[in-house]
């Protein structure tokens, strides 16, 4: 059965979490195959200054797996706020946009610097001591990954 694209995007704001993240899994999906989810990419942008950390961490996935279809640069424009949270406040939220970040730098080469130049730079301190090793892990492997590339 074809994903209603319109419909399911709308769910990634669902209260539950549950039916958000369903819908998510079949955007990731989508986006995997086609550039259908594009068209959204202004309101992608748009949730990632949303208060609630896990619209935040959708945004920045659904960002990422359409990264592949950006022709109309619209990650180059919001690549600074991306970037920012590398060192959200939700430290699950960063480590997830810092696992997304070689995705971006595999098809968006131009911003390879960039997300490398915020990733050294990214102070991790004000993090809890048990979450500062993980998330320096992440960093650190990460670039290790864009290196690659």
């Amino acid at each position: 059965m074809p994903v209603n694209i319109a419909e399911t995007f709308e769910l990634l704001f669902d209260k539950n979490n549950n039916i958000a993240y369903k819908a998510l899994q079949e955007l990731q999906k989508e986006s995997e195959k086609t550039n259908c989810v594009y068209a959204y990419m202004d309101r992608l942008g748009d949730m990632l200054d949303n208060d609630n950390s896990y619209i935040r961490t959708r945004g920045l996935v659904l960002l990422a797996y359409n990264a592949r279809w950006d022709i109309d640069n619209k990650i180059d424009e919001i690549i600074d706020e991306y970037l920012k949270h590398i060192t959200d406040v939700k430290p699950i939220t960063a480590r997830q946009c810092i696992k997304l970040l070689p995705m971006i730098a595999r098809d968006k080469s131009e911003l390879r610097n960039d997300i490398c130049s915020a990733l050294q730079k990214a102070d991790i301190s004000f993090y809890e001591d048990s979450m500062q090793p993980l998330v320096y892990k992440d960093i650190q492997k990460v670039l290790k990954e864009i290196h690659k590339l």
